[in-house]
């Protein structure tokens, strides 16, 4: 949890730090922009090593290699280092940033495949993650406004890198890398089939069908809020919608169900595309606010059955792998509806016309998801548990 508060401190805490030392927004957008491509890219590739080699033996020199390149980007930005050098070095923080939330649900996969106790293990993990989005950029912003323009970045590696070490050294829960992933990995040909298949793409297009959702609320809701000279409430309406998610998760991850999760979810996609179409009629903030608690609360649900079902229908080999593309297609999501969404709410429609983004995009999915569903409930009938799946004496981790 700390580590992933850094990640999300990561992108606002550089804007502060780049714009405090070079007065200019457009080198603060190239520098992070920078980081987070190359996080998303280079995400694969690291989870790729550590289902081959596992986790620890990876993790502790990608950390020690984030603390160096987060280290001179922070000296190149306080020296006025050259843009292009502020860029490359962005990249090489960027792309050490070890993908979390994909090595947590690895492990907690590990200990609990084929047992009911892994959809609340999910719920856990989306709730993790709704805590860390709320509570790290506000945190960057308090530290670079209050203590120093750099203290936000610092603090935010100072989180990856020190919790990420003490997640390394809890060997009990990291899952051993199998022989199919040793000898996958040595060719790209066995990767690419294990993750090539149509329930696996299903599944990436749902979350990045969340991502657009993500980015395109973002910009819709700030432009709605200036338009209505209600600026500063853009906050607090984004972060009801995130406590809807929140309480939502908890809910969920609480009681047992006997629906199979490839037939709830094109049910909760067809709720949460539905549930898009209230922002549309908003007239007044307050309006937006009542809106958007239907469609937040659909969106810690739809995650959790999504990990579940990813967790149901990938070779086990490429695992980690797979958590971490799904992040990469909701990060892909989130960057390209926050331009688009940006350029509609310029438009005529205005704020109107950004809300109609995620409506578009939820309604394609649900379509494809329902008509995919039949090959979900296939590849994601569960496995008998093996015999050590749950260790009766816990291990150190």
């Amino acid at each position: 949890m700390p580590a992933r508060v850094g990640v999300a401190m990561a992108g606002l805490g550089l804007v502060r730090l780049v714009h405090a030392a070079t007065g200019s927004f457009a080198v603060a957008g190239l520098v992070t922009g920078s980081f987070a491509v190359a996080e998303t890219l280079a995400g694969p590739q690291s989870a790729r090593l550590m289902d081959r080699f596992g986790q620890p033996r990876v993790l502790v020199p990608l950390l020690c290699a984030h603390a160096g390149a987060l280290a001179a980007l922070v000296a190149l930005v306080l020296t006025a280092a050259p843009t292009v050098s502020l860029m490359a070095a962005a990249l090489a923080a960027g792309a050490t940033v070890p993908p979390f939330g994909a090595l947590s649900a690895a492990r907690w996969s590990a200990l609990l495949h084929g047992r009911p106790e892994l959809t609340p293990a999910f719920a856990l993990e989306a709730l993790s993650n709704d805590a860390a989005f709320l509570l790290g950029p506000a945190l960057a912003v308090l530290t670079a406004t209050y203590l120093h323009p750099a203290a936000g970045t610092v603090l935010a590696g100072t989180l990856v890198v020190g919790a990420g070490l003490v997640f390394a050294a809890l060997r009990g829960t990291a899952p051993a890398p199998t022989a199919a992933a040793r000898n996958r990995t040595s060719t790209a040909r066995g990767t690419r089939a294990a993750l090539l298949t149509r329930s696996f793409g299903t599944l990436l297009a749902v979350n990045l069908a969340l991502g657009v959702f993500f980015g395109s609320m973002q910009v819709s809701v700030s432009a709605f809020a200036e338009v209505h000279h209600a600026a500063a409430a853009a906050g607090v309406l984004y972060g009801l919608m995130s406590a809807a998610s929140l309480l939502s998760g908890l809910v969920y991850g609480r009681f047992r169900r006997r629906t199979p999760p490839a037939a709830q979810l094109p049910l909760i996609l067809t709720l949460l595309a539905a549930a898009s179409m209230l922002p549309l009629l908003a007239g007044a903030p307050w309006q937006l606010a009542l809106t958007l608690l239907l469609p937040g609360a659909c969106v810690a649900p739809c995650i959790i059955v999504s990990s579940t079902l990813v967790e149901s229908v990938v070779d086990r080999s490429v695992l980690t792998q797979a958590f971490t593309w799904t992040n990469s297609a909701s990060a892909a999501g989130i960057a390209a509806s926050a331009a688009v969404a940006g350029r509609l709410v310029d438009g005529p429609g205005g704020a109107r016309a950004g809300f109609a983004v995620p409506l578009i995009a939820l309604t394609a999915t649900a379509v494809l998801v329902r008509s995919g569903r039949h090959a979900l409930m296939r590849a994601g009938r569960p496995a008998p548990p093996p015999a050590d799946a749950w260790p009766a004496t816990p291990g150190p981790g």
